[in-house]
């Protein structure tokens, strides 16, 4: 017990989240949890086919599955479906651009990749970041280049802050304070400034921990303070700790812009993986962070991940995943956590379940498909190159809300649990 307070201390979280750890500590201790999918070039997933043997095994039910696919081909111009359960791979469905071997810009998915890394580099470097989550981030030793601040609220922004979107930095025009939406006054056009700049100089709203506001830039922060604390870029970083253990067939990052090639790993999105990569990630995540044994990320981190963060108090959001403790996904288990990205990408981890689940969707851009990393052999459907949603249908009743079909998708999934 003194070695998890003392874990917890490190990452700089309340005393007053152990217990809830300790209560919940053998998620993991359930069927299919000794069980982890080689690399798809030496075999990949376990599978299960046809409905009988999905139900027996997987206490899954195809129908409901495929009306779930359907479900989510209404909502974005190109994308698919993957489902795990107890270790197995039981449904795998693509539509338009989508394929196994293509590998989509996934956008703020990647927001879980800094923060993943970041946990690891908080057990590693603790002695060059001492308070953890509570240590200060806008300092000469951390970011020379901030200097001089643009805002010297920004002294007092913790680590904390900035991965559970609660550091007063804004890019768009709300908030949330303690579950209420506010409006933000409008800003004028920022300044042309390099990548790191733009995001060390983005515009304060309210004080740090004053408030909720998505923010692309207080991520790419924290990607900048993790270059210059390993001294690599955080796609290297990455490679190195995760993704060669968990065998990537081929993965990179959406590097090109309209203003050019951006000159470091985007810390805010851009990973893209392959589909059953992404289903490995997200099984990473649901094993706590556990691979074949090893300790990729630490596991205190990993709890911290999936509940409530002290750091943010405003909503569901905690160290780059939204989570669901207080039940707002109705159809979906408390400990449930997931992270989307734009046009209704998500990747869902339900540990009480052993269930992981990835959606893939598009912006409607085909170039998103088209990044060539890894094999990318796959013969894709253009087809849908010109689809847009309707103004109705037997699902929704006007064009989907991006968040409002993730959840919804989750949720058609976990309804087809048998058992």
């Amino acid at each position: 017990m003194a070695t998890h307070r003392r874990r917890f201390l490190q990452y700089g979280a309340a005393p007053i989240l152990y217990p809830f750890l300790a209560r919940n500590s053998s998620a993991a201790s359930i069927a299919g949890s000794d069980y982890y999918p080689p690399p798809d070039a030496a075999g990949g997933w376990r599978t299960l086919a046809g409905a009988e043997r999905i139900r027996k095994v997987a206490g899954m039910d195809l129908d409901r599955l495929d009306q779930a696919f359907r479900y989510t081909a209404t909502t974005s111009q190109h994308g698919g479906l993957l489902v795990a359960r107890h270790g197995w791979l039981l449904y795998e469905r693509y539509f338009g651009r989508a394929a196994r071997d293509v590998t989509p810009n996934m956008y703020s998915i990647g927001k879980t990749v800094t923060s993943l890394c970041c946990g690891i580099v908080l057990d590693e470097h603790r002695n060059r970041i001492p308070k953890g989550l509570d240590q200060g981030v806008f300092t000469e030793s951390y970011l020379p280049e901030a200097f001089p601040l643009a805002d010297p609220r920004q002294a007092s922004i913790k680590l904390g802050h900035l991965l559970t979107m609660t550091s007063g930095m804004r890019e768009g025009n709300s908030g949330i304070v303690r579950g209420e939406v506010v409006k933000l006054e409008a800003q004028p056009p920022a300044a042309k400034l390099d990548q790191d700049q733009a995001a060390l100089r983005a515009p304060m709203w309210t004080n740090p921990g004053g408030g909720y506001s998505y923010s692309s830039q207080g991520v790419h922060v924290v990607s900048t303070f993790l270059r210059h604390i390993v001294g690599m870029e955080l796609q290297a970083y990455f490679d190195q700790k995760i993704a060669r253990h968990l065998g990537f067939g081929g993965w990179g990052y959406a590097m090109d812009t309209a203003a050019g090639r951006l000159p470091h790993t985007p810390g805010g999105a851009g990973v893209a993986l392959r589909a059953t990569d992404a289903l490995r990630y997200g099984y990473l995540m649901l094993r706590e962070g556990n691979w074949m044994g090893k300790q990729l990320v630490p596991r205190d981190y990993m709890a911290l991940c999936r509940q409530p963060s002290p750091y943010n108090v405003h909503s569901p959001y905690s160290l780059q995943f939204e989570v669901n403790a207080d039940g707002h996904v109705f159809g979906a288990p408390r400990d449930t956590f997931f992270k989307s990205g734009a046009g209704g990408f998500c990747l869902y981890a339900v540990p009480s379940l052993d269930l992981v689940v990835y959606k893939l969707a598009s912006v409607n851009r085909p170039g998103d498909y088209d990044l060539g990393y890894g094999r990318n052999t796959a013969k894709t459907d253009d087809a849908r190159d010109t689809w847009a949603p309707g103004p109705s249908d037997q699902f929704h009743d006007g064009p989907i809300n991006g968040d409002a079909g993730t959840r919804r998708t989750l949720e058609m999934v976990i309804a087809a649990i048998t058992g």
